[in-house]
């Protein structure tokens, strides 16, 4: 594809609005990678492009990708390591723009799923010093490869996408100082009303016990005033364990936020855990904290109990309702047996009436667990 330099610097000027809006519209770091992902695929006109994190353990903290479906994905298997040409681009900071980039001498492999790769670019996205990240991009759709007009257009925009990033960064920095600043103010009023309250249900407790003997009739007025000062400070408690929500969720959102738990655990256990969700709009707060207590409960119960080889997790609006699945495919259990306690599904149902919506489980021995939740949206 050939364009004049003007239509040029109007692309770039385009894509990186798009990049430095989705920070505005108070989107993730990981959207904001997604929406400079599909901008420079845009731009150079490539079939792939990925952009990836870099963290302190030889992975990668985050890795978004354009052009690879998920199914695709599943096949890959986990994020990539810093190793091969990512690991070059990351230890040598410049360019690297190739004809195929299997025969270069720094390609190693890649899994079998994997789709392949043969014309290259990337460039690292650079803070000053500091690489936030690399963007590269393969398979350009035009004849001819990557040209160095489409190096520097791409450098160009890694440039401005380094500040599109840093500013998502700070976004949410600054979100998670303000709820470290929100829970500082909720423990201040856990302090002066609940515990005042306690303070006058013990006092109040203990003037019934003395009164049982010899004033039966004032000792149940007592006992009455326990019960309200029980109830008040009850209310109280359930206040503030609704608005301490987990930060990720404010920082994330619900989705975001299951996303990289599912991740987590699928690097950390044996057993495939794997998460795909649709857009979910805002959620109310107590729902969205009911939402994910009840997905952790039920990956924990599949992971530790099930004897599962694979956990499949989704988040599904349609409608009016939110739908939560999570699917094992375990040994299965009798759903009224006395499994069904230990198991912690009563917590879980509690939570799902709480939040107005109603939880599921359908699971038989040796054809494993479905747990599915559906709040209102």
């Amino acid at each position: 594809m050939t364009t004049e330099p003007g239509a040029e610097r109007d692309a770039v000027l385009h894509a990186v609005s798009s990049a430095v809006l989705a920070v505005t519209r108070h989107l993730s770091v990981r959207e904001v990678l997604q929406v400079i992902v599909r901008s420079a695929r845009s731009l150079l006109n490539a079939r792939y492009a990925a952009l990836g994190v870099p963290d302190d353990d030889g992975s990668f903290a985050e890795f978004v990708a354009e052009g690879v479906s998920d199914k695709q994905w599943d096949a890959i298997g986990p994020l990539p390591r810093q190793h091969g040409m990512l690991a070059a681009m990351l230890r040598e900071a410049a360019p690297v723009r190739l004809p195929d980039i299997r025969e270069d001498p720094r390609f190693e492999w890649w899994p079998s799923a994997h789709p392949v790769l043969k014309d290259f670019i990337g460039v690292p996205i650079r803070d000053a010093q500091e690489v936030l990240g690399i963007i590269f991009l393969s398979n350009k759709r035009d004849r001819g490869g990557f040209t160095q007009a489409d190096q520097d257009l791409l450098t160009l925009f890694a440039a401005h996408a380094a500040i599109a990033i840093t500013n998502a960064r700070l976004y949410e920095r600054s979100r998670e100082l303000t709820v470290v600043e929100e829970r500082n103010r909720m423990a201040r009023e856990l302090h002066d009303a609940v515990t005042q309250k306690l303070f006058s249900l013990r006092l109040t407790a203990q003037a019934a016990g003395s009164l049982v003997r010899h004033d039966p009739e004032r000792a149940v007025d007592e006992i009455d005033r326990v019960q309200r000062l029980a109830g008040e400070a009850l209310a109280e408690l359930r206040a503030v364990i609704v608005e301490l929500r987990p930060a990720e969720l404010d920082r994330h959102g619900l989705a975001e936020t299951l996303r990289k738990h599912v991740a987590l655990l699928d690097r950390l256990y044996p057993v495939k855990v794997s998460f795909a969700a649709t857009p979910v709009s805002e959620l109310p707060a107590e729902t969205e904290v009911a939402v994910l207590r009840v997905a952790q409960e039920a990956v924990h119960n599949a992971l530790r109990h099930a004897g599962a080889s694979s956990v499949r997790v989704s988040l599904a609006a349609s409608g009016s309702v939110l739908t939560l699945r999570v699917s094992d495919d375990g040994d299965g259990f009798e759903v009224d047996s006395s499994t069904f306690r230990g198991l912690g599904l009563i917590s879980m149902r509690e939570r799902a009436e709480a939040s107005g919506g109603s939880l599921r489980i359908s699971s038989r021995q040796g054809a494993g667990t479905t747990v599915e939740l559906e709040v209102p949206l």
